[in-house]
């Protein structure tokens, strides 16, 4: 049974610029593991509170000695010369510890920092790759590589808002491997880089995740300029490349309507609105289609949406048990984005995960617009045997980690990807 030696937490910066945590837990049998945890620009109103030290002297505010001082402190003394049977357990102590309902007294960044570097140490500990530790907390086996879907645009937070939705996804559909599906989307975004140039007679710039952001302003100009950017690849639509898209809506939605394009819609219209969009172009996911709290259009939305596309729930559900019952029982939707800073700690996002799978969802597994170069995420997609991944664009360092790390397990495992299409 392992037993915790020592606790430390750190202050570090992610790819924004701004403050997150890092945590290291150290074994008694001498087992020592560090993790790091990202921190999101658009955030459901139900996550978990990341803490912030609130004061505008350092970093505007987002600094995080706070979160920092509690690992240093409180978690250190209440965890150290401890033994803990499971994750889960470990985990249960942190919650307790914190008593209330969204980590907001110790901080979810700081308690989940915790759990993620117990969980590293611990399968350090047992000599097993970290994304087995992850498969045996599932209770199954690995039988396969998730698909990735890659930033090719992005706007709304991610981009400066140039445009109201936030990302336009690359996903790989004939890819039969990590390998080829980064050598595909390399083409893609390639010639994406390229028709930007050509189109717009301006250099390039990317957004938060380095997706592109083309200075564009309405929403269907970025799903056009995604087919033409995998045509001019050389490659076909819907064929050897589909589309994803996250719209983000609860960012422009107002006093019951949606705003997109300059159009003021009402939850009936944003639905016909995303229909026509995904009979004309080859989406076969689409992400917060509508507000985290318009629970009442959200069955409509999947059911017109089926079975082609992807219901794809973020905001809605926020990697919360609670609302992913609601939205099972309710038929919202039929896919999870599972992040798991959104809920705090490896177990309850493992519980989100459980639920999810067993209403026969897709789960996609997501990092956040600020990221570091940990790359945990990676085992944790193939541990938990996720069906996709949402790990940025392939530009950036902290981006291509994760992708990098999915290379090397891939070659580890000699597992096929998940097979396409999804919803078959």
């Amino acid at each position: 049974m392992p037993r915790i030696r020592s606790i430390k937490g750190l202050e570090i910066l992610d790819s924004r610029g701004r403050p997150t945590v890092k945590a290291t837990c150290a074994l008694q049998s001498g087992a020592s593991a560090s993790a790091s945890v990202p921190s999101g620009a658009s955030t459901g109103g139900a996550e978990a509170v990341e803490l912030r030290d609130g004061d505008p002297s350092r970093y505007g505010g987002y600094g995080c000695l706070k979160a920092v001082s509690h690992i240093n402190g409180e978690i250190k003394r209440k965890l150290s010369d401890r033994a803990y049977a499971t994750q889960a357990e470990l985990d249960r102590a942190l919650i307790d510890l914190d008593g209330t309902a969204d980590k907001s007294r110790l901080g979810a960044n700081a308690i989940l920092a915790v759990s993620i570097a117990y969980a590293r140490a611990c399968a350090l500990e047992g000599g097993t790759p970290l994304y087995r530790y992850f498969a045996e907390m599932l209770g199954q086996p690995i039988t396969r590589m998730p698909r990735p879907t890659v930033n090719l645009f992005s706007g709304g937070l991610h981009g400066g808002q140039q445009v109201a939705i936030q990302d336009v996804l690359a996903v790989p559909a004939s890819a039969g491997s990590i390998r080829q599906s980064l050598e595909i989307t390399h083409a893609v975004y390639t010639a994406a880089v390229e028709l930007l140039a050509v189109r717009f007679d301006a250099p390039w710039l990317t957004a938060d995740e380095g997706g592109l952001a083309p200075p564009v302003n309405m929403a269907e100009a970025l799903l056009e300029l995604a087919v033409q950017a995998i045509e001019r690849a050389g490659l076909t639509p819907g064929l050897h490349v589909s589309l994803a898209v996250d719209l983000a809506s609860s960012h422009f939605f107002r006093n019951g309507d949606y705003h997109l394009d300059g159009k003021t819609l009402k939850s009936p219209e944003m639905i016909g609105q995303l229909r026509d969009w995904a009979s004309r172009y080859p989406i076969v996911s689409l992400e917060d289609g509508l507000a985290e709290e318009d629970w009442e259009h959200w069955p409509e939305l999947c059911e017109r949406l089926s079975p082609g596309t992807l219901t794809l729930g973020d905001d809605l559900l926020c990697t919360h048990p609670r609302r992913i019952e609601k939205a099972i029982h309710s038929n919202a939707c039929n896919a999870l984005l599972l992040k798991v800073n959104q809920i705090g700690s490896l177990t309850e996002a493992l519980e989100a995960c459980r639920l999810a799978r067993d209403a026969g969802w897709m789960v996609t597994v997501s990092v956040r617009s600020g990221e570091t170069e940990d790359d945990w995420f990676s085992d944790l997609a193939v541990g938990w045997s996720g069906h996709q991944t949402k790990a940025g664009s392939i530009t950036q360092s902290e981006r291509l980690a994760k992708y990098n790390r999915l290379l090397e397990i891939e070659q580890e495992l000699s597992l096929p990807m998940i097979p396409w299409p999804l919803m078959a």
